[in-house]
Parts: C-alpha cells; sequence; structure tokens
C-alpha cells in the first residue's frame, strides 16, 4: 500500500511539472502566435481584394452599394482600399509598438464587417440562428476579437 501511495504521489508531481513546463511553453508563444495568425488572416484576405481574388468581393460590393459610400467612390476602389487596410492590421500587428494602432483599426474594421448581418440578412442567415456560409464567415471574425483582446491583455501601459 505503500508503495502504491509513493508511486501516486511520484506520478502526481511528475505530471505537475510537465504541466507548468506546458503552461510556460504555451504562454511564452501564445502572443506571438496570435499576433502571427492575425497577421496571416489579415494580410492574405486583404491580398485577395487588392488582386481582384477574393471569395468576399460580392458580398462587400453588395454591403458598399447599401452604404453612403456609394456616393463618394465605386465598389473597385472601395475593395481595394479595404484590402489595404487589411494589409496595413495584419502587417501592424507583427510590428512591435502598432499593436494599438492594429487593434484600433480592426475594431473600425469589425464593425464594418459585421454589418452584413443586420443589413443583408438574405446573405448572411437561412433562417433564425442559421448562419450561410457567409453568416459563418463573418461570425467566426468573434474569433480574431478575441485574439486581439489576448494580445491587448499583453501591452503594457502606455508612457510618453
Amino acid at each position: 500500500m505503500v508503495i502504491y501511495q509513493l508511486s501516486i504521489k511520484t506520478m502526481n508531481r511528475i505530471l505537475s511539472i510537465i504541466d507548468a513546463i506546458l503552461i510556460h511553453g504555451i504562454r511564452r508563444i501564445s502572443e506571438p502566435l496570435a499576433r502571427l495568425s492575425l497577421f496571416i488572416v489579415f494580410f492574405w484576405f486583404g491580398i485577395l481584394k487588392v488582386i481582384g481574388t477574393s471569395p468576399a468581393a460580392g458580398l462587400v460590393t453588395e454591403l458598399f452599394n447599401k452604404t453612403f459610400l456609394a456616393d463618394w467612390m465605386t465598389a473597385a476602389t472601395f475593395l481595394i482600399i479595404l484590402g489595404l487596410v487589411e494589409m496595413i492590421i495584419g502587417i501592424f500587428f507583427v510590428l512591435p509598438h502598432f499593436e494599438r494602432v492594429a487593434i484600433f483599426i480592426m475594431i473600425l474594421h469589425m464593425i464594418t464587417t459585421f454589418l452584413p448581418i443586420l443589413l443583408l440578412p438574405h446573405v448572411a442567415w437561412q433562417m433564425p440562428w442559421t448562419p450561410t456560409i457567409e453568416g459563418q464567415y463573418i461570425i467566426k471574425n468573434v474569433v480574431l476579437v478575441a485574439m486581439a483582446i489576448g494580445i491587448a491583455a499583453h501591452l503594457r501601459p502606455w508612457r510618453r
């Protein structure tokens, strides 16, 4: 019985050490991994808009046509500007000291990204609480917001 208890205690200790090592390692890579992931998503999706191959172009154009921006520029121009903004957001997430700017621009971008859920319900919803693939594409942005919040949580307070 004593040997059995010792082996359980030893095993628990070993598992605790492994757990602590894993948690420490994950904490060290979580922020850089989040930054890199946001860079990849924003830059990639942005460049697809700039070069004219984005599968979201139709959705963006339809939303654009429902807004006041249609009086100021063409949908094609807006799509390129949006793509450039997305690329900048991605780049700013990996540049030291630019994450606050990235988060600010991302907040504005996310507000517009969620607009189709309200302004284009025929595109975003199959039926109540059942999003279309486009709706799922929009809703998944909640994960990007959570990653940005995680990055913001690691920032040190700004000092002049």
